[in-house]
């Protein structure tokens, strides 16, 4: 990845991932967050939950540690947030699965 790519990913994927690792990691121990998203090969884990746990260590380099996997995974959490909040669906969202699938993936949409 180029670094003027990487720059914008850094940027972008830090302007949507607005909880912090320890949000995200309290967030990732609750029922709600465990049964939310898509689950595949039957490891009991969705994949929104499994990028969380991936989010919470990508937040926790330090900026210049970053491996080219982990822009492609932040490059991935971009698209998947920007996809996700353009479905919010209507009415209170609070307690939703839409949101909660968002959380997993390290963005709340009420702390916009």
């Amino acid at each position: 990845m180029a670094s003027d790519e990487q720059r914008r990913t850094w940027d972008e994927f830090r302007d949507l991932v607005n909880m912090t690792p320890s949000e995200l990691e309290k967030w990732l121990d609750t029922d709600e967050s465990q049964a939310a998203g898509q689950h595949k090969d039957g490891d009991g884990e969705s994949v929104g939950h499994a990028s969380g746990r991936r989010i919470v260590s990508i937040l926790r380099k330090k900026k210049g540690d970053l491996s080219p996997a982990d822009y492609d995974h932040m490059s991935d959490v971009v698209g998947y947030v920007r996809r996700h909040r353009a479905q919010r669906p209507s009415g209170d969202v609070r307690d939703s699965r839409w949101r909660h699938s968002l959380m997993n993936w390290g963005h709340d949409p009420l702390a916009e």
